[in-house]
């Protein structure tokens, strides 16, 4: 189920956090629902993609180690667990609300397109990975009844292009000639060429982060051009993120990296805490 994934479902608080409705406890509560919702069908997905991957994944040095490829799970319980499981979380998000019910739905439908045709096809398959979370933007405003940001969206898409290029560009290092035999679309890849992808999609998620700070509908919404002084905070993680790839040769797993570095974690911390104080008003 890989819990430890379940911290990119954080993308559906953002929605109620910058509409500065985080502090109105039945909305928080309702996208805190949708959160659980989206963390069990996120697993559902994992355990299809595990499933579908066994073969393959005893190949990987680490991935051999999950149950799955381990021989620890049998397949056909594994595929029944998670189909129960993605039907319960359905039948869920449509009790709580009609339109998040339609967006989950979708995120399930993308990654089951995903797991059989487009993991195989090259840059859509990041693409792919991208539109995931663009939804749980889309679902976070939804349950909070919010307008969706443009520049909220386009900042998703950047930064999660920029994690899922440098996650197939680690692959193909690590693992070295056997790429094609865990990945088949590593084939597709060559290094220059996601050192290139890499590139635009970094300046693109920092020239897209620095507008949405200045533009006049921030300004407009939250009343203060400050916002603009979290920007090093963006600078640090990108060029962090960067250095732990290059040079410490990580982020294969994007949420192990972020996770386990102790200057990210504390550059993270500091950047939610200034926006916050920023966006509420406190400074």
């Amino acid at each position: 189920m890989r819990p430890q994934q379940w911290v990119k479902n954080v993308f559906l608080f953002a929605g109620i956090i910058f509409s500065q409705n985080f502090y109105n406890l039945v909305l928080l509560f309702k996208v805190f629902e949708g959160f659980v919702l989206f963390c069990l069908a996120a697993s559902s997905v994992y355990i299809l993609n595990d499933a579908m991957d066994a073969e393959k994944d005893r190949l990987h040095p680490e991935k051999k180690n999950r149950p799955l490829a381990a021989g620890h799970l049998k397949i056909p319980a594994a595929l029944t667990a998670a189909f129960v499981m993605a039907a319960l979380c359905a039948a869920g998000a449509f009790l709580l609300d009609k339109s998040f019910g339609i967006i989950l739905v979708s995120y399930l439908g993308l990654n089951l397109a995903y797991s059989l045709k487009i993991k195989t096809i090259v840059i859509l398959d990041v693409m792919c990975i991208a539109a995931g979370f663009v939804l749980r933007i889309l679902a976070g405003t939804t349950l909070a009844g919010v307008e969706k940001s443009d520049w909220l969206i386009i900042c998703t898409i950047t930064l999660s292009l920029f994690l899922g290029f440098s996650k197939r560009r680690q692959e193909i290092a690590f693992i070295g000639d056997n790429a094609e035999l865990h990945r088949e679309v590593l084939t597709q890849y060559s290094l220059p060429f996601l050192d290139q992808m890499i590139a635009v999609a970094t300046a693109s998620t920092v020239m897209s982060y620095a507008l949405y700070t200045v533009s006049a509908e921030t300004i407009s919404r939250f009343g203060t051009r400050n916002l603009i002084f979290t920007i090093p905070f963006v600078l640090y993680g990108i060029y962090r993120y960067l250095y732990l790839m290059h040079e410490k040769k990580a982020g294969g797993n994007p949420t192990k990296t972020v996770l386990q570095d102790w200057p990210l974690i504390f550059n993270s911390l500091a950047w939610a805490a200034v926006s916050f104080f920023i966006i509420y008003k406190f400074v």
